[in-house]
């Protein structure tokens, strides 16, 4: 297909307009460039499950995905303190060494309550009862991980402080306790390491009154809170947006404390049973992504990688019978659509959209849409020394595109994948099919497209 009739033939095949189907210019400018996407910040974070390793064998593909950090639970299975005086790091340490070999750093959310400081199982006991000797353990946890050189810089505190242990970690903080808390835990972790980013508090609601009172706290107090963070579940981009949207209003309002925004969980509605149209998940990925970018997210984790069974024998040791019923019926009996792997460990269709993502490196190119249902990302990769363009369609209606594409810098070799979740295989190929590839000249050019309903698309211009 590189002559000029070949190319309007494989374009009318490729457009295979149908009556009724929406008209959209998508405009991509390759002589205008905006700096780097650093999609890697747009990362991934492993549930708080088990302390058995839930990663390790899944090292490639995950490094596959190039995320920058991987947000992990320092939760009280791991069992770092099993007695006054002894620290025992070894299985924790071996969830820390997974996350290094795929290329990410560890975002560590601390939720330890060993029985030392906590010895009542009461998630509304949120306060240890000796801060002195409390600064000191997590100042050696901290150090500990200084001396390995394990180039952790996010610590987190606490995580969905506002629910209890039905977030899964037994803390049900008011305000003005969490303030204190997380005063004296991030004084013990800025004194091993200073360079370290310190914040929270990892809200299930965004509302939460929590997070108000910590930010006037921590600003009056200048005492440092480099990030907040805050989680939500929901089928609806848009509505994650506003949520985004919401918190950074409320960080705008303390300019001293230049704390970074991030989302450290989210993906469909938790309450998500009804089946849904597989090609969906994929697509809601790439267009949460796409608001994320577009509201100022600075990081955002999606949880998880790995759906995994838990032990209610874990839980009970740390939760109360009834938060450790209700934990293990959640994820045990309750259908899980979360994990870019399922239980069975086999790949799930969401995994392919970050695969795609990972390939937009580089500095972004200006990409615009007259249909707020298509979005994309487009890129100039100079180590490759290619462009990368990233287009899809969220939405059950398929759409005709005309994609134009101006100042081209040379003739350009062009290779289209789209990302099929509807087949029975899980190989790259099967889930990335190839269409056929072809030439375009240097320049502008226009082609008309078809995107399919909740359709992924992938060009590389080499």
């Amino acid at each position: 297909m590189r002559k000029a009739g070949s190319l309007l033939l494989y374009i009318f095949i490729l457009t295979g307009m149908q009556a009724g189907a929406q008209a959209t210019n998508v405009k991509v400018e390759f002589g205008r460039e905006m700096g780097p996407l650093k999609m890697e910040r747009m990362a991934l974070g492993q549930g708080g499950l088990s302390e058995e390793p839930m990663l390790a064998d899944r090292i490639a593909e995950i490094k596959a995905l190039q995320p920058a950090i991987i947000r992990i639970f320092v939760s009280e299975y791991y069992d770092v303190l099993p007695e006054p005086g002894r620290y025992h790091f070894a299985t924790l340490d071996s969830m820390v060494s997974n996350v290094l070999q795929t290329g990410a750093k560890p975002f560590m959310s601390f939720c330890l309550k060993p029985k030392l400081f906590f010895p009542v199982v009461d998630h509304d006991i949120v306060e240890p009862n000796d801060y002195a000797a409390w600064e000191q353990f997590v100042h050696d946890v901290v150090k500990h991980y200084i001396d390995k050189g394990a180039g952790i810089t996010y610590w987190e505190v606490g995580n969905e402080v506002d629910i209890g242990e039905k977030g899964g970690t037994p803390y049900r903080f008011e305000p003005e306790a969490y303030v204190r808390y997380y005063r004296h835990t991030v004084t013990a972790i800025l004194r091993a390491d200073p360079d370290a980013k310190v914040g929270g508090p990892a809200l299930a609601y965004y509302t939460s009154p929590i997070l108000p009172e910590l930010l006037r706290a921590c600003s009056a107090e200048k005492l440092p809170l480099h990030f907040v963070s805050f989680h939500h579940y929901n089928s609806d981009p848009l509505v994650i947006r506003e949520q985004i949207e919401h918190v950074k209003k409320l960080v705008d309002q303390y300019p001293n404390l230049k704390s970074e925004v991030i989302l450290n969980e989210w993906n469909l509605s938790i309450d998500q049973h009804k089946r849904l149209d597989p090609r969906f998940q994929p697509c809601y990925i790439a267009e949460t992504i796409w608001h994320m970018l577009d509201a100022g997210l600075d990081w955002s984790c999606y949880y998880h990688i790995r759906d995994r069974h838990v032990s209610y024998e874990t839980f009970v040791k740390d939760f109360s019978p009834e938060g450790a019923a209700f934990f293990t019926r959640w994820f045990n009996r309750r259908p899980q659509v979360f994990g870019l792997f399922d239980y069975q460990n086999q790949v799930r269709p969401a995994y392919y959209t970050f695969k795609l993502l990972s390939r937009m490196v580089g500095n972004r190119l200006p990409l615009s849409s007259t249909n707020n249902k298509v979005h994309g990302f487009a890129t100039h990769d100079t180590q490759l020394q290619m462009h990368n363009l990233m287009l899809w369609n969220f939405s059950d209606k398929p759409v005709t595109v005309k994609l134009h594409l101006t100042d081209l810098p040379k003739d350009m070799h062009v290779r289209r994948t789209v990302l099929d979740a509807t087949g029975s295989g899980q190989e790259d190929e099967q889930r990335l099919r190839s269409d056929p590839s072809f030439e375009l000249k240097k320049g502008t050019r226009t082609l008309e497209i078809r995107l399919d309903s909740w359709a992924v698309h992938y060009w590389s211009f080499e």
